[in-house]
């Protein structure tokens, strides 16, 4: 089965995936379960899959040069039992898996550009909770804020907003005299920057470990990428090498103000090698 990538199909930069789809096979259903258990290695092969761990978060931390985020990564902390932690004002030990749960959805919710009335619908509350929840965020994340309204006061004056590596994306929505249509290009502002930085980092290492692999006569290579994972197949007796190669090329790929994390393993199948 080989898919087919498409390199300019979505506006951010990321890498999308046709016949057939294989980013958007479920990872933690039953089913999505047994559908990867079917993605199998060659003989005396084993399956690498090499997945960022919360990069899109990692690069908002480093663009918007926020102190709270920043100390967050460098420490290793869980991101959103920090955030619960702040915004329902208890301890972290006290962050109980609805308060985690509700906080996730407000991380990448900001990713996003998303309102009250959106993230209300959907966490369930009411748009008054919801903006309290937005507010608190943003009053323990002050340059998060700072970075954002700056994006826009830039996207909206030069009509584009940019990469990590100065890729660009032009939204001539934002002059639209139709409401709608100016409020997504402002999330596409907000999202563009930071979703498809992750877009440069993941590509970039994609090239660097094709080299590397391909340069010290190794018999590994890369198979598929599915958004912020790459999957690798490798004879048995690489598997440690090639680990090690791909995990050091992924977090080193390019130097960030906070560490990038990535979470490795292996087996026979590709549900395995989560």
């Amino acid at each position: 089965m080989h898919t087919s990538y498409n390199q300019t199909v979505a506006a951010t930069g990321r890498l999308s995936s046709s016949n057939p789809n294989l980013q958007n096979i479920p990872i933690r259903t039953l089913e999505g379960k047994r559908i990867r258990q079917a993605f199998i290695a060659a003989p005396d092969c084993v399956l690498i899959s090499a997945d960022y761990s919360q990069i899109e978060l990692r690069v908002l931390a480093h663009l918007s040069e926020d102190a709270t985020l920043l100390e967050a990564f460098a420490t290793d902390e869980d991101i959103h039992t920090r955030t619960a932690s702040d915004i329902f004002g208890v301890f972290p030990e006290m962050v109980n898996p609805d308060m985690r749960r509700q906080a996730k959805v407000i991380n990448f919710g900001v990713l996003y550009g998303m309102s009250a009335f959106g993230l209300a619908k959907e966490l369930g509350i009411s748009q008054k909770t919801a903006q309290a929840y937005i507010d608190g965020y943003f009053a323990r994340y002050k340059k998060v804020r700072d970075y954002l309204d700056g994006i826009l006061e830039g996207a909206r004056r030069d009509g584009f907003v940019c990469t990590i590596l100065n890729r660009r994306r032009y939204l001539p929505e934002l002059q639209s005299r139709i409401p709608s249509v100016r409020q997504f290009a402002e999330r596409m502002a907000i999202n563009a920057p930071i979703q498809g930085s992750a877009a440069d980092l993941i590509k970039v290492a994609m090239v660097n470990i094709d080299r590397l692999l391909t340069g010290k006569n190794l018999s590994a290579r890369l198979i598929m990428q599915v958004h912020d994972e790459l999957v690798v197949e490798a004879p048995v007796e690489e598997k440690e090498d090639v680990m090690a190669l791909v995990k050091k090329e992924m977090e080193g790929v390019i130097k960030l103000k906070v560490p990038l994390k990535v979470e490795i393993a292996a087996g026979s199948n590709w549900d395995e090698a989560h």
